[in-house]
């Protein structure tokens, strides 16, 4: 994968600091919010919970939750508290698939379930969604409590999706991209939503932060993706490789085994569905990759979400807001470039 060059010869760099200079303050309040809740008489509680909290995550989806309230006008103090939500339920995800994928690794650092356990893990997730549901209702909106109960269903339909499609390599890119809409989608989706719903916008304009949040944490996925095949530990927060090694089936794998020969595809049944992932099998995973060009295919679906979240906020007012979060979209694809 190369390095998008600008015309000057100077990497293209999107960030997220527009982002994280808008919502500064209020993420103060966040984060101060995080340790507070995340604190119980059950000492193993906040141990585990500020493991992970603390792992230097971007925390991407709060900071999204608390601009797209910003960008109409809202001034109260819910969008704090949802936004802290937001954080939780991804944290509690976090735990739950780390258990469910026996990751050794999250962000570098060993994971909670190496260290306590994979009953204190879950148990922990459990505490902490129960406590972004508390928060939920401490802001008094009945709608912004929808969206984000209905998105820890369809998460969880998303996992037990994913178990379904596991090691099956006849898994089409249509159920593929049903299960990171679920799995990973939903929660930007529905960080996005809420500020707007608290905002009191019209039904177009939250409509308009929806599918910027589905169409942003599609691409989102579809990089980590391409990441796991070419990227590192520190850009993927966990080891280059792992989803070949725990026999995920992934957009790459998905497109390199349907345009493969009868001899490549039986290379990945031996891998995926055998387990035969060792070092050497990752190597010649990548070398089909590369043949078909499914690293570069799967980056380039990711840039067509990227191109549908863009359009859902153009017809939005101008505003810093605005500009934060269409930048949001390049930081991510510019992951993989």
């Amino acid at each position: 994968m190369g390095v998008v060059l600008n015309m000057d010869g100077k990497r293209n760099m999107a960030s997220v600091e527009p982002l994280i200079a808008l919502t500064q303050e209020e993420m103060g309040k966040v984060n101060e919010l995080i340790l507070s809740k995340a604190g119980s008489d059950v000492e193993l509680i906040p141990t585990l919970a500020n493991h992970l909290i603390s792992s230097g995550g971007k925390r991407l989806r709060p900071m999204i939750t608390i601009a797209a309230a910003q960008m109409f006008g809202y001034s109260g103090e819910g969008h704090v508290r949802l936004a802290t939500s937001v954080e939780f339920m991804h944290t509690a995800t976090l735990l739950h698939d780390d258990v469910v994928d026996e990751s050794d690794l999250r962000r570098g650092k060993k994971t909670a379930r190496m260290i306590w356990g994979n009953q204190a893990s879950v148990l922990v997730g459990d505490y902490l969604l129960g406590q972004a549901f508390r928060m939920m209702v401490d802001v008094g909106s009945l709608d912004a409590l929808d969206v984000l109960a209905s998105a820890a269903a369809v998460i969880a339909e998303g996992e037990v999706m994913q178990l379904d499609v596991a090691k099956n390599l006849e898994t089409t890119e249509d159920e593929y991209l049903q299960v990171i809409k679920a799995k990973t989608a939903a929660l930007f989706s529905a960080a996005a939503e809420v500020g707007p719903i608290i905002a009191g916008v019209s039904k177009n304009e939250r409509a308009a932060l929806k599918s910027y949040g589905t169409n942003l944490g599609l691409a989102f996925q579809l990089v980590d993706d391409a990441l796991d095949y070419g990227g590192s530990a520190k850009d993927l927060g966990k080891n280059v490789g792992d989803d070949f090694r725990e026999g995920k089936i992934t957009l790459p794998v998905i497109l390199s085994y349907r345009r493969g020969s009868e001899e490549e595809r039986k290379f990945w049944k031996h891998a995926i569905e055998e387990g035969a992932s060792d070092d050497a099998a990752l190597e010649t995973a990548k070398s089909l990759m590369t043949k078909y060009n499914a690293i570069g295919d799967t980056i380039a679906r990711a840039r067509h979400f990227g191109e549908i979240a863009r359009d859902a906020l153009a017809p939005l007012k101008s505003s810093p807001q605005k500009a934060a979060l269409t930048e949001v979209i390049d930081f991510c694809i510019s992951r993989v470039t």
